[in-house]
């Protein structure tokens, strides 16, 4: 049941200077910070997080934009030159990589009972238009599908989390090495264990 999550704290908030409201939301309910660190990310690294070559990921990304586009009664054919979701997938793609090397980032650990679960409850959804208030997201954006690509970029949802044990495990290992990551006691561990 102790997972390790991956955050990272995307330019949007980190130009906004919101690093330690998100930091204390993940705190206050528990989770352990076991690894923390400030990247300027090169294009390698942002390649291999968000890779062109995972077709759920990119499929993913483009139908949740389709759905936003229908909802809003947008036509993403005429917006992007395309209804195609591959293609649509990967102009996401590269929006996402441009947007996390344009400035840098904070990169978490978080550790505790399903702290991937909640971690992605913190942040909300991934659109922060459809996010609740009280989350992350809901709290502090309201951008959506169809407005971000009409100006050409990604949705600025000031967070990323991983979203699931696989993609936690290959996050932590892209961004971290082992002796980066930490281990201690901390009163919430001390009180939920006894």
């Amino acid at each position: 049941m102790i997972e390790k999550t991956l955050v990272i704290i995307k330019p949007d908030a980190m130009q906004r200077s919101l690093v330690g409201e998100i930091i204390g939301r993940f705190e206050k309910v528990g989770l352990k910070l076991v690894g923390a660190k400030m990247v300027q990310v090169d294009k390698s690294l942002a390649d291999k997080h968000y890779p062109k070559d995972r077709e759920e990921f990119i499929l993913g990304m483009a139908n949740k934009t389709l759905d936003n586009y229908k909802e809003q009664d947008l036509d993403a054919k005429e917006q992007l030159g395309t209804d195609d979701p591959k293609e649509i997938g990967l102009m996401l793609q590269g929006w996402l990589v441009e947007f996390l090397t344009s400035s840098p980032v904070m990169v978490l650990v978080l550790e505790g009972p399903h702290a991937i679960e909640v971690v992605r409850k913190i942040c909300g959804f991934t659109l922060p238009s459809k996010a609740d208030p009280g989350t992350i997201r809901g709290d502090y954006s309201f951008d959506s599908s169809g407005y971000a690509n009409t100006a050409n970029r990604p949705i600025r949802n000031l967070v990323h989390a991983s979203g699931n044990q696989e993609e936690a495990q290959l996050e932590v290992d892209l961004w971290f090495k082992p002796e980066e990551l930490f281990d201690y006691e901390t009163i919430h561990y001390k009180h939920m264990t006894q």
